[in-house]
């Protein structure tokens, strides 16, 4: 219940507390994110319970989430310490001249985190600027509001100064729309839907250009060629498709596979997907939740029954039991044109469509036939054929062969995670080397004599 002037507030302390955190000595801000990236390593059981009740994420999922989050932490401070606070000495005109570029911070960051990573999405962004030096204003999802709180308590604990970091909860249309409008928030960092984030891009400039770091989720492709392993592809669509729901936003969601194999893959698809087990989350043998609220259920059923109604055929799931919670059934489509709906909108519930394919370069084409370019997939033993998949898929992250998942499974320091095309703005990807930079601004300094 967040309103206006709670934000105002919070952004009030943030700029009180930027002057002296901008000169804290990077070290010294090191220590404390070091030492909150450790309290929530040792409090992961704890925060994964938490989160489990909070969004209907299973167990290994919740605590991969909080585990990620202090793995963000830790790997953003040690990019920064290897740069040496990004200060680098540069040429000079003459023997008395001395000239270095140094990146600085801007000030006070907005951060707007989803409910699907609750804590990793709020304190990878916020890690991330607090490392750079700037102050931070977290508004967390209406529906995930807790882990954001349980993150700032670990920054606490861990000796954060006051107004470093402050969470408001609320709606969007009060905390997110002070965020947005008030000159006091210097940057923005938004994760969610296109339509909200292409709003948030267009409107935070005004007087002057603001950095504004958006990632807005994907349509998420993978290929099957004829001369994948069938085994393999899946068990990779089948975790990558139905992990936490297909409330990431790099789920995968369709599948193009070459004719001749079509059946065949679509069959042990089914036979994986199957054996699926639905129900509390919290339960070591239920591995699928509910989605997030009755919003997402609703999605859901209006894609089976729109499949159904356009000729499409149920291979698997279906159904949805709403009498204890937001519980959809893992459900594969096969059937509809490639040019259907359900290849081109984000639904972000357990729905996968697989369609036929005569070629490699025809999947390729279908596959980059959307506005997103999130995360991208392909099985395939052909080595001329992967090839040409890494050199013409057009998304941020792609993985080849991948059993664990088709189009999942970024981790700090391994997979940089971001969008191309409508699925991120800033070509810098999160987790990766280029990501705190982000936060910093360069200034050119020129020092004459002694």
């Amino acid at each position: 219940v967040g309103t206006r002037e709670d934000v105002r507030d919070a952004i009030a302390a943030a700029r009180a507390a930027y002057p002296a955190w901008r000169d804290t000595p990077w070290r010294d801000r090191l220590d404390i994110l070091r030492r909150a990236a450790d309290i929530i390593s040792e409090r992961q059981f704890d925060y994964a319970a938490l989160m489990a009740l909070e969004v209907g994420k299973n167990r290994l999922e919740a605590l991969g989430d909080v585990e990620e989050t202090a793995d963000l932490l830790r790997y953003y401070g040690d990019e920064f310490e290897k740069a040496n606070g990004f200060v680098k000495p540069m040429g000079s005109l003459s023997a008395e001249e001395r000239t270095r570029s140094v990146l600085r911070p801007y000030g006070v960051f907005g951060v707007i985190s989803p409910f699907n990573f609750p804590m990793a999405l709020a304190g990878g962004p916020a890690g991330g600027a607090m490392i750079a030096g700037n102050t931070v204003v977290l508004k967390p999802s209406s529906d995930a509001p807790l882990l954001g709180w349980k993150f700032g308590e670990a920054l606490r604990d861990a000796g954060l100064p006051d107004g470093v970091y402050n969470v408001v909860t609320g709606p969007g249309e009060t905390v997110g729309a002070e965020l947005q409008e008030n000159p006091g928030i210097d940057g923005m960092v938004f994760t969610g839907s296109y339509e909200v984030g292409m709003k948030l891009y267009r409107t935070f400039t005004k007087d002057y250009p603001r950095p504004i770091i958006t990632e807005m989720g994907g349509k998420n492709p993978a290929i099957v060629t004829s001369s994948a392993d069938l085994d393999m592809a899946a068990e990779g669509a089948m975790r990558s498709a139905f992990g936490y729901d297909g409330q990431k936003c790099s789920a995968l969601s369709r599948v193009y596979v070459e004719r001749p194999v079509a059946r065949e893959f679509v069959d042990k698809l089914v036979e994986r997907t199957r054996e699926i087990a639905v129900g509390d989350p919290t339960r070591r043998e239920n591995w699928m939740g509910p989605v997030i609220n009755e919003r997402a259920l609703r999605t859901f059923c209006t894609a089976v029954e729109e499949a159904r109604a356009d000729g499409g055929t149920i291979e698997v799931g279906g159904d949805a039991d709403d009498s204890t919670g937001w519980f959809p059934t893992p459900t594969v489509v096969t059937g509809l044109p490639l040019d259907h709906r359900l290849f081109q909108d984000e639904l972000f519930v357990p729905f996968l469509v697989v369609g036929e394919v005569d070629s490699l370069d025809q999947a390729l084409d279908e596959a980059n036939d959307t506005e997103y370019g999130l995360t991208a997939g392909i099985f395939s033993r052909d080595e001329a054929e992967i090839r040409r998949f890494l050199d013409t898929i057009q998304a941020g992250v792609v993985y080849v062969n991948r059993r664990a998942g088709a189009t999942t499974g970024a981790w700090p320091g391994i997979q940089s995670f971001g969008g191309w095309k409508g699925s991120g703005s800033s070509g810098k990807s999160g987790l990766g080397p280029y990501y705190v930079q982000q936060f910093l601004r360069e200034q050119s300094q020129t020092v004459i004599g002694e």
